[in-house]
């Protein structure tokens, strides 16, 4: 009897175990599941906050910028309007390109008497390539002396018209190849009035 107890005994204890057993086995897994899980839940809210941070940081920037920008342009929309208004200001460059293109009507006149007695102009198509060449380095010339001056935010030569080349040069040609022959005082006026539509243009451009 006490044999048949014992076994009895030992068996019961097996079967003890071996349920406690599966549940601390089924109780790791729960829980190694349930950090697993919070682990991911965590890792998760860690990187929307940088990526909310990431984007307020980028907004911010793009803020900063814009505000930069406008800035920018607020002060050079006023810098334009107070040159505009002073008057001192355009006089002075009134008097600046006034002696600068006044200047250039010596220099034409000049180059008009250098290319009768040095070149020969029955040759008209090389005649008309040195007139060209002439004034474009005079026009070069004349908007480098323009450049360190500036107005409305923008380099005087900025205002300068490459199509007064062709301008003048129409009138120097006519006056090399006028057949009522050389005329010095002529060839002063026409080219003055040349040069005076130029400082038309000029002024035009200025306030346009």
């Amino acid at each position: 009897m006490n044999e048949v107890q014992q076994v009895t005994e030992v068996a019961k204890g097996i079967s003890d175990y071996g349920i406690l057993i599966m549940i601390g086995a089924a109780y790791l897994i729960l829980s190694i599941s349930m950090m697993v899980a919070i682990f991911k839940w965590f890792k998760s809210i860690i990187n929307q906050l940088l990526e909310d941070s990431k984007q307020s940081s980028k907004r911010q920037q793009e803020s900063w910028e814009d505000l930069l920008a406008e800035t920018r342009k607020q002060n050079e929309m006023l810098t334009d309007l107070s040159e505009g208004l002073r008057t001192e200001t355009q006089l002075r460059i009134r008097n600046l390109s006034g002696f600068a293109f006044d200047l250039s009507v010596e220099q034409v006149c000049r180059l008009i008497k250098k290319i009768r007695e040095e070149n020969h102009i029955v040759d008209k198509e090389a005649t008309r390539e040195k007139i060209r060449k002439s004034l474009t380095v005079m026009h070069e010339d004349r908007k480098s002396r323009f450049d360190p001056y500036t107005y409305r935010g923008k380099h005087l030569s900025d205002y300068c018209n490459s199509e007064w080349i062709e301008q003048v040069a129409k009138v120097v040609e006519a006056e090399i190849y006028n057949t009522d022959g050389q005329n010095n005082g002529r060839a002063y006026t026409n080219v003055k009035l040349a040069y005076d539509d130029i400082k038309t243009d000029f002024y035009h451009n200025l306030n346009s």
